[in-house]
């Protein structure tokens, strides 16, 4: 795959990332959207640290926001010759948490809408928290994926179907 380091969001992207996220004392969604994406070095540094490997790289990935614990939500830049918009989104938690979340932009706006962040996407350790679906991101699901409206389960459930083996892809980068 040729990268390119584009770090500019595409603009459903963007829009969807200019909606507050209320936490809301662990009620809400815990996601800090970031004003760019990282930079491919602090890209590569972060991955470095996150999997204990020197010789690895972040250029297969796009950060632009994290959890309050400090967990990235990115773009796995694992489809050939595909455009940003249609990558995979994926969680990497501060805990060793992984999970491919969306299986492109369009699928990660309608989850936003639901009312999942990346990490309550990626986890369950909270058996009692509820998404509360967002108005404000749904009317951006709406204005720039409207023909490719879902459920934000079916959004998870497409994503772990197609990409079953990403933590253990992920692990064995690990050191």
């Amino acid at each position: 795959m040729t990268h390119t380091d584009d770090r500019q969001f595409p603009p459903a992207l963007a829009a969807a990332l200019a909606v507050p996220f209320d936490y809301d004392d662990g009620k809400g969604v815990d996601f800090e959207p970031f004003p760019v994406f990282l930079s491919a070095e602090e890209t590569t540094d972060w991955f470095r640290a996150w999997t204990g490997n020197a010789e690895l790289s972040g250029d297969d990935f796009r950060v632009f926001g994290q959890d309050g614990s400090g967990g990235y939500a990115a773009f796995w830049l694992v489809r050939r010759n595909c455009p940003l918009v249609e990558q995979p989104v994926v969680f990497l938690g501060s805990e060793g948490e992984t999970g491919v979340i969306a299986r492109n932009l369009s699928a990660f706006l309608w989850l936003l809408a639901g009312g999942f962040g990346p990490w309550e996407a990626a986890t369950s350790y909270e058996p009692d928290w509820a998404p509360r679906p967002n108005r404000e991101l749904m009317t951006v699901a709406e204005r720039f994926a409207a023909d490719r409206q879902q459920s934000a389960v079916d959004v998870m459930e497409q994503a772990a179907q197609e990409f079953p083996d990403f933590d253990d892809t992920i692990m064995e980068l690990c050191r």
